[in-house]
């Protein structure tokens, strides 16, 4: 029996020492330059199946690199489903689709508890619904009722549900990515603002030109089925969000992003006169924290190590359109929210020293 012993222990150990010993963990220059690399062949793999739509896809891929939520704002048809579903292939994540309805309730989002009763015992066994997953596509968000909205909002802001009293983490990356109709508007319910306000981005998605249009439709008619490489993992997309927040910015970049947010808030001292007369609400400091955030991810996605001015303007559109309320003065003068964050960008620019 000792002989026997004696021989399993020099088994196990000759086993440990022949095991690969773990791998370190890349520095934040490597995981910098493994984002550079995969640049050109993120757009590559995306391009066989989505044609065009450039400026939607680097926007979700910057909220995505932030740690953000985006709301999709775009007509029926124009693939946002596709789109969303093909980028957390790249990254390996765990894709659920919610379609919200009215009869969409709060347990049937986060997931509910139910009797499991063996031989011997009976007891209450959470069952997870589809929230908990990495990337997860809320289609149609304003269709269901605030109090299913509301379930959301935890799970956006926490990474977490509660059920029965008990907290449940959601898996790690998470993100939210909710599609809204533009075009009906009757039996919807807009989405509150502060619900609003947890989004990074709204991103607009809009028809294709003409040529882009034809290209879709060939490639959809036809009997081609196009295959997405994977080229991260969950863990990789970790890395990312710890490396985009050390992206050095300066102090008067943080400013001009601060003073934009601010020169949106009517009534206040220094708001321009267009903002006092077409908005009744402005956005919020969360504005210049996506900001900053999103133009830190933008810059890294470009190959520089700092941020400018130009990442923040690029930015301002998608931070700020759902943050902006405007009122009926603006609607009766046929004033848009785009071009009111427009004029305020003109605005910001004049005032502020170069």
């Amino acid at each position: 029996m000792e002989n026997e012993t004696a021989a399993l222990t020099a088994q196990t150990r000759t086993s440990e020492a022949s095991a690969p010993p773990p791998l370190p963990e890349p520095t934040e220059q490597q995981v910098v330059e493994q984002l550079l690399d995969a640049r050109g062949k993120i757009y590559g793999e995306l391009g066989k199946v989505i044609v065009g739509q450039r400026a939607v896809i680097e926007q979700i891929l910057i909220a995505l690199l932030s740690g953000g939520h985006c709301l999709i704002t775009g007509a029926p048809g124009l693939a946002k489903t596709l789109l969303v579903k093909s980028i957390a292939q790249i990254f390996h994540l765990k894709f659920s689709r919610i379609q919200f309805t009215p009869d969409l309730m709060p347990a049937d989002i986060t997931g509910t508890e139910i009797l499991q009763q063996d031989a011997d015992s009976r007891q209450m066994q959470f069952v997870k619904g589809p929230v908990f997953a990495n990337m997860v596509l809320a289609d149609e968000i304003n269709r269901t009722p605030p109090k299913t909205q509301a379930a959301l909002l935890e799970a956006m802001q926490e990474h977490q549900v509660t059920a029965a009293g008990h907290r449940h983490a959601l898996p790690e990356p998470f993100f939210v990515l909710a599609t809204q109709n533009p075009i009906e508007m009757e039996g919807t319910y807009p989405l509150p603002e502060a619900q609003l306000d947890r989004f990074m981005f709204n991103v607009v998605m809009d028809y294709l030109p003409e040529d882009d249009e034809v290209a879709v439709i060939q490639q959809t008619t036809a009997n081609l089925k196009a295959v997405i490489d994977q080229l991260f993992y969950g863990a990789d997309v970790l890395r990312f969000h710890e490396v985009v927040r050390k992206v050095p910015i300066a102090e008067e970049v943080v400013r001009y992003a601060v003073r934009l947010a601010a020169a949106s808030r009517p009534k206040q001292k220094g708001s321009p006169g267009f903002i006092n007369d077409w908005v009744s609400w402005g956005a919020g400091t969360r504005a210049g924290q996506f900001l900053v955030l999103g133009g830190k991810t933008r810059a890294l996605l470009a190959g520089r190590a700092h941020v400018t001015r130009e990442d923040i303007e690029a930015l301002a559109a998608p931070v700020l359109r759902h943050r902006i309320l405007i009122n009926y003065r603006a609607e009766a003068d046929g004033v848009t929210v785009e071009k009111v964050v427009s004029k305020l960008l003109e605005h910001v620019r004049a005032s502020t020293p170069q």
